[in-house]
């Protein structure tokens, strides 16, 4: 079957479906493969629940019409993906980074969205699979898309490319985020930077932040660049206040303001100014800006201050790596807190350095007078301390449960992986 026959069953058949527990009456499904699961061992289930039509890549359960029989479904997905794509003359906004992307995608979106109709990825689906799903939910009446990109190798980034064709992009930062994937922090650069890469051969535009000499280094050559930063860009700002929220002073001229954020931490005002960069390039008003930013809630354990009686939490636990994790240290020393308690979770994807940046958390820890440090799981198992440890969250959260805090402040962080907010339940 042709993309272009495909694509006439999806405009009559637009909700595009993998997983036939979220599955809905005249869906169209694709059968999907894992390393643990076949997809197309669902097919027959998803039509008998309404899908459609259901796309498939095993003639043996091929039953009939209703079943698609294709080379690879990924690859049709993919493909169908693109031509969707194709079908838009509109900004297409692609953002990578190590950290921050989604903080980043979000408040994006949430200025771009005053103003525009804007599609944006929804969570942090910014894989293979997330990307092409994202471009399918796009529709007629779009007239701003973010993209959001997630890699853990190089050439994962310029395939993603390939298929949402961005006409500007954003690369947050490059830190020590999937270091084993990347082979390093060079590798790491190189890997995001496909996506400079593909905006400086289609004469593309970049957001790109001056305060990282890397990143003009890594921007040579692209000749449509809007910068912002705290100096020596088109939009300067500075952190104006740390505590309890981020607040953030806007000094360009003709945009002088002052953004009160519900954000914690001065490692989201890069995050905050590529927000303002972004909006601002596509004219909407600094004041329109300001005020969008300044409702944004963070949720998923990205950024939240939460209070529970006299303690105060400070969840970050949505993820985390060596640069994202010492951001987050240091910007909770600096907070004026009488008791503090550090609960960090292990970092993974670090393959050989693994060691070597735990104990290096370790290291940092040691530089700040806490009141206590409690370590979870991962490599923290396997270097010197001298703090209290436990091997998951579950039992983290019996010994926090079993204590009784008063007046005391908490940094609680880690990778997925290590469900550090199970803490609080």
């Amino acid at each position: 079957m042709k993309i272009s026959e495909l694509y006439n069953i999806y405009l009559e058949h637009p909700n595009v479906q993998t997983d036939t527990r979220k599955l809905q009456k005249g869906d169209l499904f694709f059968a999907l493969k894992g390393d643990s699961f076949d997809g197309n061992e669902y097919a027959a289930k998803a039509i008998e629940m309404g899908a459609c039509y259901a796309v498939i890549d095993n003639q043996n359960f091929y039953i009939g019409e209703k079943t698609l029989l294709v080379n690879d479904v990924l690859e049709c997905l993919q493909a169908l993906a693109r031509f969707h794509r194709e079908q838009f003359t509109i900004p297409f906004i692609a953002i990578t980074g190590s950290n921050g992307k989604t903080t980043t995608k979000e408040l994006v979106h949430t200025a771009l969205k005053t103003t525009y109709i804007t599609y944006a990825t929804e969570g942090n689906l910014n894989n293979h699979i997330g990307v092409p799903l994202t471009l399918l939910k796009i529709r007629k009446d779009a007239q701003m898309a973010i993209i959001e990109m997630g890699a853990n190798h190089q050439k994962e980034i310029e395939s993603y490319c390939k298929i949402a064709l961005p006409t500007h992009g954003l690369i947050n930062n490059c830190g020590k985020a999937h270091l084993e994937g990347f082979g390093g922090i060079e590798g790491v650069r190189k890997g995001k930077g496909e996506l400079y890469d593909f905006l400086r051969q289609h004469d593309g535009t970049i957001f790109i932040n001056t305060d990282y000499d890397y990143l003009q280094t890594m921007a040579v050559g692209i000749q449509n660049q809007i910068s912002y930063g705290s100096t020596m860009a088109n939009l300067q700002g500075t952190v104006y206040r740390n505590e309890p929220f981020l607040e953030v002073a806007i000094v360009s001229p003709k945009k002088e303001c002052l953004i009160k954020t519900q954000m914690v931490g001065a490692y989201n005002f890069p995050n905050v100014m590529a927000a303002v960069a972004v909006a601002s390039h596509f004219n909407i008003h600094i004041d329109t800006i300001k005020k969008a930013i300044e409702e944004y809630a963070p949720s998923n354990s990205r950024s939240q201050l939460i209070t529970k009686g006299s303690q105060i939490i400070i969840l970050d636990a949505y993820n985390a790596n060596p640069t994202s994790m010492q951001e987050a240290i240091k910007n909770f020393a600096l907070a004026d807190y009488a008791n503090k308690i550090v609960m960090l979770g292990g970092m993974k994807e670090l393959g050989a350095d693994s060691l070597l940046e735990h104990q290096q958390i370790i290291k940092q820890l040691q530089d700040t007078n806490w009141n206590q440090v409690i370590l979870v799981g991962g490599d923290f198992k396997n270097v010197h301390h001298p703090y209290l440890y436990f091997d998951n969250a579950v039992e983290a959260a019996s010994w926090y449960k079993s204590q009784k805090f008063d007046n005391t402040a908490f940094l609680i962080k880690g990778s997925r992986a290590y469900t550090m907010e199970k803490i609080l339940e």
